[in-house]
């Protein structure tokens, strides 16, 4: 079985080139743009804290572009391989709604290089061997099966 570190290790290893984007947004759409765009921006992968993408509710992820997810992707693994939050739970379901949302055409599977969406289907395989506890019985165990499908299907 691959440990958390291994999987970090790869992750980490795939999406080191991934520059930080200058805008992660379109942040002249609206105000809620402007405002996600602004949170994603004055963070880099090592001060980005979970209470800034821990609600679902209100993520600004969900606004970038596949190369802001890209860029974020290691420190968004961290959170999914964390302890659940008391105040916001697992993260790995987020997680596994930016990668599965929109299936084939999903935006970061389609930015993707073949080593990146190696990276990933390596990090659901593992999610899939060691957080049962968390997707067991929950609707989040298909997405997470679903999200195995699409990252495993070589390009």
């Amino acid at each position: 079985m691959t440990s958390d570190a291994d999987i970090l290790a790869q992750i980490d290893a795939a999406f080191a080139d991934v520059g930080k984007p200058e805008h992660f947004t379109d942040y002249r759409h609206c105000c809620e743009c402007a405002e996600h765009d602004e949170t994603l921006r004055s963070h880099d992968r090592d001060s980005l804290e979970l209470r800034h993408v821990g609600n679902p509710g209100w993520d600004p992820l969900c606004f970038s572009s596949a190369q802001g997810l890209a860029y974020y992707l290691p420190t968004l693994v961290r959170f999914a391989l964390a302890p659940p939050s008391p105040e916001h739970g697992w993260y790995g379901d987020q997680l596994l709604f930016h990668l599965s949302s929109g299936g084939a055409w999903n935006r970061l599977y389609c930015h993707c290089s073949l080593e990146q969406r190696d990276a990933i289907a390596a990090l659901l395989a593992h999610l899939v061997e060691t957080r049962t506890a968390e997707v067991d019985g929950h609707p989040e165990e298909d997405v997470l099966l679903q999200a195995c499908t699409l990252w495993s299907t070589p390009a």
